[in-house]
């Protein structure tokens, strides 16, 4: 089994008419009491004074509208997560392009972590919403902290014994560290300019997304981080790893692009 773990996206497409959330529906419901808490206290914040949670936020003037949004989550209509995040990953991605098999292997393989939600499967009904893993609420205070109890009880069962694909951003990383025999089948991954070697978010983004497409739709199911090197480098990635230094800790993949696009 393949896992991989995907930061959201800022931006989000809207649900529209629908059925509205059902916590209970989630994937991981050993998160379902971490998740209405977090829950309650947005909607509550939002509905009650619009420019404390403004500043909670962290949202611009020209962002105001998604405060109204978030007092409405209960009630708000919902669609699968994988048409709510959109953005550079996400538009790599493709998920609405994807054949059966590998919108299939996508609904078991891709994990999606929140702040709202902790982590939801692709497939998980959610209303669009906005608030960043790295909000701290007045009441729970930082969101990261609030989700790391919960979510070390529930995802090592979730990666079973197969390789863990961590994609994430800092902030939903700080959510949930794999560790022990779980962090030895963990691969991290950073997209590098070849010719200057740093990080550019844009193309880092994209390529993440493309990379998680090539695998969905060739069907390569890696079992570990060296036959993860073996399969990107198959599908004409430039890799570079390397394995770590003592037991319970992660491989370090770089993927390095020449094209910034």
């Amino acid at each position: 089994m393949l896992l991989v773990l995907l930061p959201p996206s800022e931006g989000k497409a809207s649900a529209g008419e629908g059925a509205p959330l059902e916590l209970e529906s989630l994937s991981l419901p050993g998160l379902t009491g971490a998740r209405r808490a977090v829950l309650a206290e947005l909607v509550e914040l939002c509905a009650a004074d619009e420019e404390k949670a403004r500043g909670v936020l962290g949202l611009s003037e020209g962002l105001r509208g998604e405060i109204a949004k978030n007092a409405g989550l209960p009630t708000a209509g919902a669609r699968p997560a994988g048409e709510i995040y959109t953005g550079v990953l996400y538009d790599a991605l493709g998920l609405a392009t994807l054949d059966a098999a590998a919108k299939r292997r996508a609904a078991d393989s891709l994990l999606v972590f929140s702040g709202l939600w902790g982590a939801v499967r692709v497939t998980d009904r959610i209303p669009s919403y906005r608030c960043s893993m790295g909000v701290k609420l007045p009441g729970l205070g930082s969101l990261a902290a609030h989700w790391r109890a919960p979510m070390a009880e529930v995802l090592p069962a979730v990666t079973a014994d197969g390789l863990v694909l961590d994609l994430r951003s800092a902030a939903y990383a700080a959510a949930w560290k794999p560790k022990g025999e779980v962090a030895g089948r963990t691969a991290t991954v950073r997209v590098l300019h070849a010719p200057t070697r740093k990080v550019v978010s844009h193309f880092n983004k994209a390529t993440k997304g493309r990379i998680v497409r090539a695998l969905l739709t060739s069907g390569t199911v890696p079992g570990d981080p060296a036959e993860l090197v073996a399969a990107l480098r198959e599908l004409g990635y430039v890799v570079e790893a390397e394995a770590p230094g003592r037991a319970g800790r992660a491989w370090s993949l770089d993927v390095l692009v020449d094209d910034v696009h």
